[in-house]
């Protein structure tokens, strides 16, 4: 699983869950987890998830910690977990303050996340971005990582390295066992 923190400001309008994204943006191939921070403004164009685009919801903010997470198969049930095991990294690097809820994170009434998993022709995606700084504007009431004295370049960096661990493992555990007949 590969880490790469990216530097300067890269705002996410979803074309960034398109397949192989890292690796024409950056040369990341394969596997792989990539941050950056930019703002959000995703058209309905670009929306993956029918409820939001139904909803004609508005998915944005000024700043936000954006990951994007690329694995190699096709099984949007396995691609939904890790997304929820992403949720969990990052709401335990949080702290107790943060609820999760499914794949969303909330800080008191607020929305401090945004996610969405989905299949490409080649890999599996997902999208989880934090609000830096506050939305405003969209429909719902948000917190940010501004509001928990949190730095997002160290939070980013973290989380990529517990994410990659934790892929790591499951590699280890799943080629260590012997099949039971």
């Amino acid at each position: 699983m590969k880490t790469h923190l990216a530097e300067g400001r890269i705002d996410y309008d979803g074309t960034q869950i398109h397949s192989l994204w890292a690796y024409r943006t950056f040369g990341v191939q394969g596997d792989s987890i990539v941050a950056f921070m930019g703002g959000c403004e995703v058209p309905f164009a670009n929306m993956v998830d029918l409820e939001d685009v139904r909803a004609r919801s508005r998915i944005a903010s000024p700043h936000m910690l954006h990951f994007i997470v690329e694995h190699f198969d096709l099984d949007l049930e396995k691609t939904v977990l890790r997304q929820r095991l992403l949720s969990v990294l990052v709401h335990s690097e949080l702290g107790k303050d943060v609820r999760r809820e499914g794949d969303d994170l909330f800080l008191g009434p607020g929305k401090l996340s945004i996610s969405i998993a989905t299949l490409t022709p080649v890999s599996s995606k997902i999208h989880f971005g934090i609000n830096i700084r506050r939305a405003l504007d969209v429909g719902v009431e948000t917190r940010s990582l501004e509001d928990l004295g949190v730095d997002p370049a160290a939070l980013a960096r973290r989380v990529m390295e517990l994410y990659a661990a934790e892929m790591a493992g499951v590699l280890d555990a799943r080629t260590r066992v012997r099949g039971v007949p």
